[in-house]
């Protein structure tokens, strides 16, 4: 029942908002995934989330409209990134939802019942972590790493080897090709002779374009600018927003902890660029290299 205090409508109105805006998402997000299984907990969710608008509504006495934005940009994401990744970027919202409703808990019965399908929600969603693409996560890492750490280092040797962006650009692009084929080759193998229900051609695949793009973003500079220590930079600017971004993907995907994974991958390159880097000086002084 509800009791005599002082009702905060804006507030309410905000978590109204939230709740029928989440409802959309969930309803978009339904029609999308694949699955019996999958679409029953979205629409389930969805249900659950009207729900809730209409008993925050038993307070505020009106309609509230929801976030096109929000529900326009989740749909987005989950299109181009995977259910998976949409709903538990949007947990994070959730959760500090959860926690503004139990400061209501104590005055408004009704609310403990919101917060307890808010938990079972939390639990629902972690067995649709089943999704494809996250079964190749591990081919994407081995595409993204292998090309950060090899080409990164191969570029900042070649840079003071050669000294020309033009060239360092085109060897790094033919190296980087040939390298994405190889490396495509040996997860279809490896794969392969695993015992799993991974698809040796789509790890391959995954692998390949990981690598390939990642040898895009780094030879860019390289190819459009003149100053070959600026290039260098940019090429070490982009590895590490890569890192940055696609270690965001797995900390909100899979629940790990972002910072370690990144300054892992990061060190990693900065070891093996150093390393290039000095070979390369070294090479130049020594058989008198100049371009």
């Amino acid at each position: 029942m509800r009791q005599n205090f002082e009702i905060d409508t804006r507030r309410i109105a905000e978590f109204q908002k939230n709740e029928i805006t989440e409802h959309y998402i969930y309803k978009n997000l339904a029609k999308r995934v694949n699955g019996v299984k999958n679409r029953r907990i979205f629409a389930q969710i969805s249900d659950d989330e009207m729900r809730h608008y209409n008993v925050w509504k038993g307070f505020t006495r009106k309609d509230v409209s929801p976030s096109r934005f929000r529900i326009w940009f989740y749909s987005l994401i989950g299109m181009l990134f995977g259910f998976t990744f949409a709903v538990k970027l949007m947990e994070g919202g959730e959760r500090a939802a959860q926690l503004n409703y139990e400061r209501f808990a104590g005055s408004l019965d009704e609310v403990i019942g919101i917060i307890r399908d808010e938990e079972e929600h939390e639990h629902a969603l972690l067995t649709l972590l089943d999704e494809e693409r996250l079964q190749y996560t591990g081919s994407i890492v081995l595409g993204l790493n292998d090309a950060l750490v090899e080409l990164t280092g191969a570029l900042a040797g070649l840079t003071f080897a050669l000294q020309n962006t033009k060239i360092v650009g085109l060897t790094a692009m033919i190296t980087g090709f040939a390298a994405a084929l190889s490396m495509a080759s040996s997860e279809y193998l490896s794969t392969k002779s695993e015992a799993g229900t991974k698809s040796p051609v789509k790890a391959a695949v995954f692998t390949g374009i990981a690598y390939i793009l990642a040898v895009a973003v780094l030879i860019m500079p390289y190819l459009f600018l003149h100053d070959i220590y600026l290039s260098l930079g940019l090429a070490f600017a982009g590895a590490f927003t890569i890192v940055a971004l696609f270690n965001f993907y797995i900390s909100v995907a899979r629940g790990v902890p972002f910072g370690s994974r990144f300054f892992e991958m990061a060190g990693l390159i900065v070891v093996v660029a150093g390393i290039s880097f000095a070979a390369g000086l070294a090479m130049r002084f020594f058989f008198g290299v100049t371009v």
